[in-house]
């Protein structure tokens, strides 16, 4: 990212020369295993007890949902929640059945703003023009939720999505009990190029939400329909059913519609790298070529998979490298999720003591 430089953390253990599967569940537990596996154990003692609550700040398509997965999928479902703020508020545009629910009291109790809860709803439903949603409806919306969660660890993506909002994600915990868990913020630096083309050939799973992506992270399982010639993903997440991932409205046409909000994204990330008094997690996502062998393994660097399919009809994978452009401009490799997920899981082990 142009003007920030975010720390290169090498995923290398001395001796370990053994590779492994990161597209199945499988291969990745044992990766995580022998990259992280003493972190892994104290984070797990930790959740037996204690919570946390962490503030994904990154661009769209910058693998929030997939790094709040894979942390899920290590410590289970039971322990750790991934909040999108952009789903909770679309979770209830039929306001006439949510208003019948249980959560429509708790989300009025706790909303307390500078506009009347009429206008808060209102604007909300899209009845008002004059008027942006307000934060503080979104807070109440966000208590309300973390309500149902019993006491899990937190990550929410979402807030803050403006720089206003800054102030708000600081003091939040104190908001809703979470006074004595440590929160943090977690930061990502992804070039722009890897955005595009993760947006472009994403895939998402309808049940659980997994993401991959049919050019850069398949799934390890992978079919070819033949009415309509193209090849799809499989959902592997070992807590979903294995449903058959789709695309994303609008993500064919790539940056151009989202560029005013990558540079807001951007500001926001900046704003929160000079915080002082809070944690950070500070996550890249790309590594120059002539630096890679010696922080990373091969196999932890994000190819460009080519599929086909053979004579007898089954699904061929080939791979080939994938090179790109960072933001200034220097040959880049762009990593795959784990290894990212290493760097994540180190820190946080640091950040929990």
């Amino acid at each position: 990212m142009k003007g920030l430089e975010f720390p290169l953390v090498s995923t290398k253990v001395k001796g370990l020369t053994k590779n492994f599967d990161l597209s199945s569940p499988s291969g990745r537990e044992k990766y995580f295993q022998a990259k992280v596996g003493k972190e892994i154990e104290q984070i797990r003692d930790y959740l037996k007890e204690d919570t946390f609550i962490g503030y994904f700040l990154g661009k769209k398509s910058s693998g929030k949902g997939t790094y709040s997965k894979i942390f899920i999928e290590i410590f289970g479902e039971e322990k750790i929640a991934h909040i999108s703020v952009g789903d909770l508020i679309r979770e209830i545009d039929d306001w006439d059945g949510f208003v019948k629910t249980e959560k429509y009291k708790r989300v009025k109790k706790y909303y307390r703003g500078y506009v009347s809860w009429e206008d808060a709803v209102s604007a909300h439903l899209g009845r008002s023009t004059s008027k942006l949603l307000p934060t503080e409806f979104i807070l109440a919306l966000l208590k309300a939720h973390i309500d149902e969660l019993e006491g899990k660890a937190i990550f929410v993506d979402g807030l803050p999505r403006q720089l206003d909002q800054i102030s708000y994600s600081l003091y939040f915990r104190d908001l809703i009990a979470y006074r004595d868990d440590p929160d943090f913020f977690v930061l990502i630096d992804i070039p722009e190029k890897v955005i595009e083309e993760r947006m472009k050939y994403r895939r998402v799973c309808p049940l659980c939400q997994t993401s991959r992506n049919i050019k850069l992270l398949v799934t390890s399982k992978i079919g070819y329909d033949t009415e309509s010639k193209e090849f799809y993903l499989v959902c592997d997440n070992l807590n979903c059913k294995g449903e058959r991932m789709v695309s994303k409205e609008g993500d064919e046409k790539g940056l151009s519609p989202i560029a005013e909000r990558l540079e807001r994204d951007e500001d926001l990330i900046k704003t929160a790298f000079r915080l002082y008094g809070v944690p950070k997690v500070l996550l890249r996502n790309h590594v120059p070529v002539k630096m890679a062998s010696e922080l990373y393994d091969d196999y932890e660097i994000t190819p460009e998979y080519q599929l086909k399919v053979s004579e007898k009809g089954k699904v061929k994978v080939e791979e080939k490298s994938w090179i790109i452009k960072d933001d200034n401009n220097v040959d880049s490799y762009s990593l795959l999720a784990p290894p990212v997920a290493v760097t994540f899981i180190k820190q946080l082990a640091e950040i929990l003591k």
